[in-house]
């Protein structure tokens, strides 16, 4: 990671630096670059909030933290939660379908209830509710048929237990600093949790969450990830340790600017919810792809989310936008996964990825971009250009440059009608060897 001269860098972006890089203050990014190459060539993951919040269509857990429902009215949801049509084989191959590398599903959320047979206590869909059934096992099991990594959402914060500090400012509940032990009870519970998910289904990814209301002191965070790497040493883990995670995890709100880190992903409803909700307002498919492009052309990923009714069924909505990504990546799939990001701003007014070897660089155009497009900068040989998804070639025009002046000219790339995509147009253009660019301010002194 360069060095970075804090007096040069104004206070804003000091502060979106440090957000963003919460993940790798304590962790040696160089140490974990190899186990961390499956997660940068992914690109995709899926997010899966399941939970007994779906049974009213509730805010998971924040429903009863915000006051929109009492405590008591939202653990009788327990006893709506069915599973009764949960077929993880259709779950997984949906996934497969979308195109995604990895799919991460909530295994213990703020509210406490565990959605595996936790031996730690009875709060679980196996023993509080109708379902009466683990979900992890079996879908995991199906996710690993089909090569598809397998990620654990865990809350570290638990708002049922006893033990823990509470919720809503509760005058009931306890400070940790004037009462550790009670604290150190529920420390070894949601440790004892950790180890046993470690245990039973092996994760290849750790999705945590809520390690904002502790310090890394009082979690034990570097006790934590030794716990999961003791067991599986190629485990990754999200940011939300407070600084003891592999890559960080902007929520909702995208970057404007790319992030400073080595790896981080874009964590994203398919509606304004998280789970499932009764809430309409569903992103176009269009919506979703090209905020996935923008992602990985900011050397990024998407984890995108899905959220279960309570008997397993997931909303039309979700299925349709799941299953056009997956035919928009099955035809573009080449400018995604496997790629590296993009040019810098500026040299071209979209979305860019290039090939690992540098070799070949990948324009997006939203919507129905045709007519004239425009490249700046470009210092290399153009071999052929042509659009993803039908290999029709297209012609080029080089604009403005002066045979002995080392300034490259402008790159216009005629995209004619009838060959755009319904969402995201690819053009494909091979060059002559690795891309070089120009980024001075022409002119004579060039």
């Amino acid at each position: 990671m360069p060095t970075i001269d804090k007096k040069r860098v104004p206070v804003f972006l000091l502060l979106l630096m440090t957000l963003l890089g919460r993940a790798q203050s304590k962790i040696d990014a160089a140490s974990i670059r190899p186990k961390m190459q499956w997660f940068a060539d992914a690109k995709l993951g899926i997010f899966i909030h399941a939970g007994i919040y779906s049974v009213k269509g509730v805010d998971e857990s924040w429903s009863f933290h915000n006051g929109k429902i009492s405590y008591d009215d939202y653990m009788q949801q327990l006893k709506g939660f069915t599973l009764a049509k949960y077929d993880p084989a259709y779950w997984a191959e949906l996934i497969s379908e979308s195109g995604a590398r990895y799919a991460v599903i909530t295994t213990k959320h703020h509210d406490g209830v565990s959605m595996y047979d936790t031996r730690q206590n009875d709060l679980s869909i196996v023993k509080a509710t109708p379902a009466k059934r683990d979900m992890i096992r079996p879908f995991y099991e199906e996710l690993r048929k089909r090569n598809i990594k397998t990620g654990a959402y865990y809350s570290l914060i638990d708002w049922s237990h006893p033990d823990y500090p509470g919720f809503l400012k509760d005058s009931s509940r306890y400070q940790v600093k004037y009462d550790y032990n009670r604290w150190n009870r529920f420390r070894n519970f949601f440790q004892s949790q950790i180890q046993e998910i470690n245990s039973l289904f092996k994760p290849d990814l750790w999705w945590f969450d809520g390690d904002w209301e502790h310090s890394a002191e009082e979690w034990e965070s570097q006790k934590v990830r030794n716990i999961i790497l003791s067991v599986n040493p190629n485990a990754i883990i999200n940011g939300r340790l407070q600084g003891y995670g592999d890559y960080e995890t902007p929520e909702q709100n995208f970057p404007v600017s790319k992030p400073q880190y080595n790896w981080w992903e874009l964590c994203m409803t398919t509606n304004d919810n998280w789970g499932f909700h009764n809430d309409e307002n569903w992103k176009t498919p269009y919506e979703v792809i090209s905020i996935f492009v923008d992602a990985v052309s900011n050397g990024g990923n998407l984890l995108l989310d899905m959220g279960p009714k309570e008997d397993g069924t997931i909303p039309e909505p979700q299925v349709q936008v799941l299953k056009e990504l997956g035919k928009w990546n099955r035809k573009n799939g080449e400018a995604i996964f496997n790629t590296i990001a993009g040019i810098p701003k500026g040299h071209f007014y979209g979305a860019t990825t290039l090939s690992k070897d540098s070799t070949t660089l990948f324009l997006f155009l939203q919507g129905k971009i045709s007519g004239d497009v425009t490249l700046k900068g470009l210092k290399n040989r153009i071999e052929e250009i042509s659009v993803l998804g039908n290999n029709t070639r297209l012609s080029h025009k080089i604009v403005g440059k002066i045979s002995w002046s080392p300034v490259p000219g402008l790159v216009y790339i005629h995209v004619p009608e009838g060959v755009q995509d319904p969402y995201v147009t690819v053009l494909k253009l091979k060059l002559d060897k690795p891309i070089q660019l120009y980024s001075g301010k022409g002119g004579l002194s060039e």
